[in-house]
């Protein structure tokens, strides 16, 4: 996996997502978060087909915080299965990628 990764996280709604993300950033387990406010999710869940207004994270973090990050996020979420998706970052402006790596643990 590359080092530096992109995670993507739904919530229920702006407040939780804001929360998670203030979590996320003060533990210096991610060294951003952006967070759009609405988007629509259509999803199935338990045999039914959902229709649902929800917020989306995208974080900017490194894969060795992955893990950690993820086990935070099931604590602090409201879901019953919370999406914690990751795409590696294959190349960036080497001065935001080293601000990343700066921004958290272990940078």
């Amino acid at each position: 996996m590359s080092e530096h990764v992109i995670v993507f996280i739904t919530t229920r709604s702006v407040e939780e997502a804001k929360q998670i993300a203030e979590v996320l950033v003060g533990q210096q387990l991610a060294a951003c978060v952006n967070i759009v406010p609405e988007i629509l999710s259509i999803y199935r869940w338990q045999g039914k087909i959902e229709n649902d207004t929800e917020a989306k994270m995208i974080i900017k973090t490194k894969s060795s915080l992955v893990s950690q990050l993820t086990q935070t996020v099931k604590k602090l979420h409201s879901y019953d299965v919370c999406e914690v998706t990751v795409v590696p970052i294959i190349s960036g402006n080497p001065d935001y990628l080293k601000w990343i790596d700066e921004s958290v643990q272990g940078g």
